[in-house]
This record gives C-alpha cells, structure tokens and sequence, in this order.
C-alpha cells in the first residue's frame, strides 16, 4: 500500500469516527440511535421524571467524559463534556462519595494510594485552556470524598538533559 493510499485511508478512519461521537449527537435524536451511533455507554444512570443518562468515557488515555441525557420518551436532551475544574472543584469534602463521583466522571484513568493518605487516589485526566491536567480525587476508607488536587499532566518524554 503506497504512502498516499494509507494517509487516505487514516483520514477516512478519522472522519468516519468523528461522525460516531458525543459531542455531535443532535437534541432529539432517540436513544436506540444514540447507542446504535456510539455503543455501549461506559456507565447508565436513571434521571428524575423517568430519564436515562449514558456516560461515555474516553479515560483512561482521553480527556473527556460525556452525560447523554435522555427524557422519558427516550429522545436525547442534552449532552455535555464533564471533565472541568469547575465540576471537580464542586466535589464537596466530607460529603460526597465515590459513588456520586463515580456516577459523576465514570471510572478514574488511575486509581492509586500513597503513604501520606488513607484510602484511594482517584485520578482523571482533563484538558482545561488546553493545558493537559490531572484532578486527584482524594476518597477514604468509607468512600468519602476528603480532598480534590490538581496538578499539570507532563505528556512526552521528559529529559532534563536537553
């Protein structure tokens, strides 16, 4: 296959994907035909008044998480992109869970621990002002949320040396 003929057929690949995601679901549209589009949400959730949101995550290697949200007739709303600073900063310390945070942003690119913390370390990765970044949901033993940091996402190989 010569150079040209694969560049094309990567283009058509890309193309033909970006048709197929969230972001461009109409209002409207039901969600047999959302599903058929996209495929098995990553999580389900019921909404208040006999709705449905499907979550759609590109972590752990993407940087966003989508709510599809649908009415009780099965046609799609809204749909939003919910990996923000803002959305993890309303995280409430002491109150929320790690249900609601998984309910919230889907399952953590990484879920870690460290020696200075009891219980897991919740990491997504997010894009905010095109900046890469990651948001470290601090849960306890509980499942409690006890602390939300953030820190910049270094992507490459670093080397100091150069």
């Amino acid at each position: 296959m010569t150079s040209l003929r694969r560049t094309l057929l990567v283009s058509i690949v890309f193309v033909l994907a970006g048709c197929a995601s969230p972001q461009w679901q109409k209002p409207g549209t039901s969600l047999d035909a959302v599903r058929q589009a996209l495929g098995q949400p990553t999580l389900t959730e019921p909404l208040a008044g006999g709705g449905e949101r499907l979550l759609y995550s590109r972590q752990p290697a993407g940087q966003q998480v989508y709510h599809l949200d649908f009415d009780a007739q099965r046609r799609l709303v809204s749909v939003t992109q919910v990996l923000t600073e803002a959305r993890f900063q309303a995280l409430r310390d002491g109150v929320d869970t790690r249900a609601m945070v998984l309910a919230t942003f889907g399952p953590p690119a990484l879920v870690e621990r460290v020696a200075r913390f009891d219980g897991d370390i919740w990491t997504y990765r997010l894009m905010e002002n095109l900046t890469p970044r990651q948001a470290h949901v601090h849960l306890d033993p509980e499942g409690i949320v006890r602390r939300v940091m953030f820190t910049d996402e270094i992507l490459g190989d670093f080397d100091p040396a150069r």
